[in-house]
């Protein structure tokens, strides 16, 4: 496939240069299993082209990654491992905990009392003013607009 990167893991997998425990493949997708996984069955679905950030994926691409997403989902409740709820998890960037420069969606299975908690910030669940917000929402649609 070209638009690989013959530094990235990612890439790599796809080449198959580095072995993975495969559990979909498609012309444009791949998703294995996470070798350090928050629970069994928890599986990475990534573009096999490389594409380091959400900014730069393909929105069609991007669909059919979240699509494949959604089918490991729902084998994932159907396939006998203990998975009681789904998270979806897609960081973006260092500061989101991106390990890996290649965007990549979690599909991690999860059961009452794995151990597993988000925890947010000292500000969670403060409502801020109005005119703060809509602040924002103006910033983020100028943005878009650009």
């Amino acid at each position: 496939m070209s638009n690989q990167s013959t530094d990235c893991i990612f890439c790599n997998i796809v080449a198959k240069k580095l072995t993975a425990h495969v559990v979909y493949e498609d012309n444009e997708i791949l998703a294995f299993l996470d070798i350090r996984p928050i629970n069994p069955g928890h599986t990475l679905v990534i573009p096999k082209a490389h594409v380091a950030s959400l900014s730069e994926l393909d929105s069609m691409l991007a669909g059919r990654q979240f699509q494949v997403a959604g089918r490991i989902a729902a084998a994932l409740r159907k396939s006998g491992l203990k998975c009681e709820g789904i998270n979806v998890w897609l960081a973006d960037g260092k500061a989101a905990f991106q390990e890996i420069p290649h965007i990549h969606i979690h599909v991690i299975p999860r059961f009452v009392g794995d151990g597993i908690r988000i925890k947010a910030g000292p500000d969670y669940g403060q409502t801020p003013p109005t005119n703060e917000l809509e602040d924002q929402a103006k910033k983020i649609r100028k943005a878009m607009d650009e």
